[in-house]
């Protein structure tokens, strides 16, 4: 299994709204490299839910329930999205202040690239990161 980070902006798509939904597409990608990140995604794969903007913080996982397939928010049909199932919360939300300060989290790439909207989490990131926010990996 892969990890992953999707950001979303609270305000446009919450994790409240996410649990509501249950499945929901990720929908909207237009970064480059954020898109490929999707596109490496499989069935199966577990993603960290993170509020950007607002919050700036991790707040629930989600699995990957159906993967890459055509935007149909992209009229020239150059990206694509995938289909999240969320999984569970994050009883105690893990802040990027607190990433940031950790000493084994300075490599991740929420820290390197922050603007990224979807970005891979190595495993060890991940544990560390379930550990901080009270949740098992």
């Amino acid at each position: 299994m892969n990890y992953w980070l999707i950001k979303s902006e609270p305000f446009k798509w919450s994790w409240d709204q996410q649990v509501e939904k249950g499945i929901e597409h990720w929908d909207g990608v237009r970064n480059y490299q954020a898109s490929n990140n999707m596109k490496a995604m499989k069935k199966g794969d577990r993603a960290f839910f993170y509020h950007s903007n607002k919050g700036l913080e991790i707040v629930g996982i989600v699995e990957v329930c159906k993967e890459y397939y055509p935007d149909h928010t992209d009229e020239k049909g150059r990206f694509g999205m995938v289909d999240f199932k969320a999984i569970k919360p994050v009883p105690d939300p893990v802040s990027l202040k607190t990433i940031k300060a950790h000493p084994d989290l300075q490599d991740m790439a929420l820290v390197r690239q922050s603007r990224l909207s979807v970005s891979p989490v190595r495993g060890e990131e991940w544990e560390i990161i379930c550990a901080l926010g009270g949740v098992g990996a």
